[in-house]
């Protein structure tokens, strides 16, 4: 992304004070842009967020801050994604409350692959290290991209496993972070983070220079689990986050799996609680691909250079595609879109609930 006003406006929005995704995201709707939020009056800002939230948006924030995340950019390996830009995920599009904008450090191509998070205990077994990092290592080379959170035990070792078994351009690891990018926590896996950096990527929605906060990482969650068609737990004790994690997935409709381990153990507790619950028992990593079937598949739909279809593709089918039953030829006329495209896409919609298909190869939206 070019550093331009554009740019520096969404930075500036993001880091008002006491303004959350909710309310920047009513101002964008009503606004249209970060940079007509900054034209409007106080007294029209006032009728769509709180009154000392508008003010501060009045206010504006010091140049420095904004200063300091320009510079991090110079670096070419650092990103800005925003709503508005086709690299950001698809995916969180999808859940309730998707961030204003995420900070990328790595490989941008990997944000709209098809995913699998994997998580688990920080005081994982050795049997659970050796499992995560061989599940991990698998579904990447079966070109899922594998995203956890960087933490000790489970995380680390699907990180790893993940990065082993990319090829082909296929597969690698997503780490997604609760503090700024120019921090790694914990510090011991400061290689591992270097390694994702250059390999996959990392991501934050968080600002540079947000410390690990302990309220930070039940938020990071939802992104690891938004980001992926399927959660699998690989060991858990009935007070670990990858509990949040699991059940977020759920509320965001994706698939949950769960490894099986000894009843005696602390850390197969939190699992077993989740298969009791409906979570999908697997032994395997070729368990998880049969029961995902060709749904990761849709969810990489790609244009005809291989690329994943960004999230302008998808907004300009949807320009065309209402609740009235229309053929496909009719919106690739309409939409400057491909047969070949529309038909990937639109399966991924379909899957995804937001798309049905009627008798005579009719599509209507309905979500």
């Amino acid at each position: 992304m070019s550093v331009d006003a554009s740019l520096k406006a969404w930075l500036t929005l993001s880091l008002i004070r006491g303004l959350g995704g909710e309310g920047a995201r009513r101002l964008l709707k009503e606004f249209g842009s970060p940079e007509a939020v900054f034209a409007a009056s106080l007294s029209t800002l006032k009728s769509v967020v709180k009154a000392e939230v508008a003010t501060e948006i009045g206010k504006g924030i010091a140049d420095e801050a904004v200063a300091a995340t320009l510079a991090w950019l110079e670096d070419k390996n650092n990103h800005i994604v925003t709503l508005a830009d086709s690299d950001y995920p698809q995916a969180l599009l999808n859940i309730s409350d998707p961030p204003l904008l995420l900070y990328v450090k790595g490989r941008l191509d990997l944000l709209n692959r098809p995913a699998l998070a994997i998580v688990g205990s920080r005081s994982a077994t050795p049997q659970g290290i050796n499992n995560a990092e061989a599940f991990a290592k698998s579904l990447s080379a079966s070109g899922l991209c594998i995203i956890s959170g960087l933490a000790h035990g489970i995380d680390a070792a699907a990180h790893r496993g993940a990065l082993r078994g990319q090829g082909n351009n296929q597969g690698s690891s997503i780490a997604v972070v609760g503090t700024g990018l120019d921090k790694v926590y914990p510090a011991a896996n400061r290689d591992l983070a270097h390694a994702l950096a250059q390999q996959g990527a990392l991501i934050s929605e968080f600002p540079l220079a947000t410390p690990p906060l302990a309220a930070n990482f039940p938020r990071r969650n939802r992104l690891i689990s938004g980001m992926s068609v399927g959660c699998l737990v690989v060991e858990a004790s009935l007070q670990s986050g990858s509990l949040i994690t699991a059940r977020l997935a759920l509320e965001q409709g994706r698939d949950v799996f769960a490894i099986p381990g000894s009843i005696h153990a602390p850390q197969s507790k939190g699992c077993h609680k989740l298969l009791k619950q409906g979570a999908k028992l697997v032994e395997s990593a070729q368990d998880v691909l049969e029961e995902l079937g060709g749904r990761f598949v849709a969810i990489a739909s790609t244009d005809n250079s291989g690329h994943a279809a960004p999230a302008v593709q998808t907004a300009a089918l949807f320009e065309h595609l209402g609740y009235d039953p229309v053929d496909i030829d009719t919106l690739s006329a309409h939409s400057s879109l491909t047969v070949s495209q529309l038909s990937a896409m639109l399966l991924e919609l379909e899957l995804s609930g937001q798309v049905c298909v009627l008798p005579g190869g009719l599509y209507q939206r309905i979500n």
